[in-house]
């Protein structure tokens, strides 16, 4: 058994896929995902898990270079959230950050109800 960091299989394995440049999305509960992408899915009841605690698990585990946002969650918690953890972080309309989905690597979704908390992930190196 892991001793820390994720636990879940499908988590793990996804996250130790990417490479640089690759992209991933941590996602509120109702993010309308392509039917084509991989998705994660950690939603047990709305509200739960949160997506503050899922989005710190993986950033604990993943090099990241940047993030991008919506322009809607920007002076809101889930830009707060986003920019404790990453220094780069490009805000897009929420409609232009729902065209970048279908290019990712794969959608975390979590239970979070607080609207436009989405996050794509762009992977850096660890090296």
């Amino acid at each position: 058994m892991k001793k820390s960091g994720l636990l879940n299989t499908q988590l793990c394995a996804a996250v130790a896929r990417l490479g640089h440049t690759q992209t991933f999305v941590v996602a509120d509960a109702g993010l309308p995902i392509p039917a084509d992408v991989p998705v994660i899915d950690l939603a047990l009841v709305l509200g739960t898990p949160r997506f503050q605690e899922v989005f710190d698990a993986i950033l604990d585990e993943v090099a990241v270079e940047g993030a991008m946002i919506a322009t809607e969650a920007v002076g809101h918690e889930p830009e707060e959230w986003v920019r404790n953890r990453i220094d780069e972080v490009k805000a897009v309309s929420h409609e232009d950050l729902k065209k970048a989905l279908p290019s990712v690597s794969f959608v975390v979704r979590t239970g979070e109800t607080t609207p436009y908390s989405n996050v794509i992930v762009h992977c850096g190196v660890a090296f």
